[in-house]
């Protein structure tokens, strides 16, 4: 065995023990977050004890566990898992480091959705229109990407510039219908704009983790793509026998349902689809096929984090997680990137 080979070998290893760990830390702490809240007859010791069948609960103590934490320790490890992954797949199609989610206006189309559902009052079930028209108006975004992608002139840059123009014809769009909210309204609508985990029920989370379960893995058959895509930009990748433009609309499509399928259920949460991505860099590296599963980790992980930081720090006040996302995780990347580069922080 050559020494190229050998240290290929030693860093792969490395590698995947890395990931585990990490997979084993955030099992650790979703058990944990479970666990976790304001409940004071509901602690780790008596709430493991409840799971594993030692003690029999309280109707008040099964409710907690089952109709309150678990789908919420759960949807946190779907929703990260999701936005991370699509953050992951748009910065190596786009070639771009600071692009997220919510960069291609999915998350705006996702919003204004749901400002007609609340303003308008379409539904004699609010939550069931807010959760269908977020969903329809993030997939008219998709197909404005679909219909983007069919053109041979575009380039990767055009995508992001159409996704800020979308934000802003759709921030300009809910403003007006905030102008004529009323005061309920208008307090319905910025609580959906926080993103908090609190909305989907368990079987929600399940129809939501089985899509999630179906999509992410499809972003690995595009890893070799990724890889020659960052490694010399579209002429390299079209000289390994990459399409780069059928793969990059491919890509985003994928993204986009990605972040609408989460988003449409749990309001605005965009800090994790950027800084995940990042971070799993300084783990794994930037070979796809292990940045992607390093990514949906990381976002599980660091959504956990922010969620049960937000359950507990001020219980019983529970502060959402898309705050709590960007108060925690903001100086936190902050720090990686400054001693990744060398920098004093």
């Amino acid at each position: 065995m050559d020494e190229i080979t050998k240290e290929h070998r030693e860093k792969s290893t490395r590698q995947l023990v890395m990931v585990t760990c990490l997979c084993l830390v955030t099992l650790i702490f979703a058990i944990f977050s479970l666990g976790t809240g304001s409940s004071e007859n509901l602690d780790l010791t008596s709430t493991m004890r409840v799971i594993f069948g030692l003690d029999s609960p309280t109707e008040l103590q099964s409710d907690i566990i089952w109709q309150l934490r678990l789908p919420r320790v759960l949807m946190a490890i779907i929703a990260g898992t999701a936005l991370a992954t699509a953050g992951a797949l748009m910065q190596g199609c786009l070639g771009n480091p600071l692009v997220s989610p919510l960069t291609l206006g999915v998350a705006s189309g996702a919003a204004l959705g749901a400002a007609f559902a609340i303003i308008l009052n379409l539904s004699v079930i609010p939550e069931v229109a807010i959760v269908a028209n977020a969903f329809l108006f993030s997939l008219v975004v998709v197909g404005i990407i679909i219909q983007l992608g069919s053109m041979r002139s575009v380039s990767a840059e055009s995508y992001i510039l159409v996704g800020i123009a979308i934000t802003f014809i759709a921030g300009a769009i809910v403003s007006t219908l905030t102008y004529f909210a009323t005061d309920a309204q208008l307090s319905q609508l910025t609580h959906w704009s926080f993103g908090s985990l609190s909305r989907p029920t368990l079987r929600d989370t399940v129809w939501i983790g089985a899509s999630v379960l179906c999509l992410v893995p499809m972003g690995l058959i595009f890893a070799w793509d990724l890889n020659a895509m960052s490694l010399g930009g579209d002429d390299f990748a079209i000289s390994t026998g990459v399409d780069p433009q059928k793969t990059r609309r491919n890509i985003l499509i994928l993204s986009a349902l990605l972040t609408s399928v989460v988003i449409s259920f749990t309001g605005l949460i965009g800090f994790v689809g950027l800084a995940a991505p990042h971070m799993s860099r300084l783990i794994i590296g930037n070979d796809y096929r292990k940045l992607i599963p390093c990514s949906a980790v990381s976002g599980s992980l660091l959504m956990l984090f922010a969620d049960t930081a937000g359950r507990t720090l001020f219980a019983p006040v529970v502060i959402p997680v898309g705050i709590m996302l960007s108060i925690i995780g903001g100086p936190v990347f902050m720090y990686l990137l400054m001693r990744h580069r060398g920098g004093v922080m």
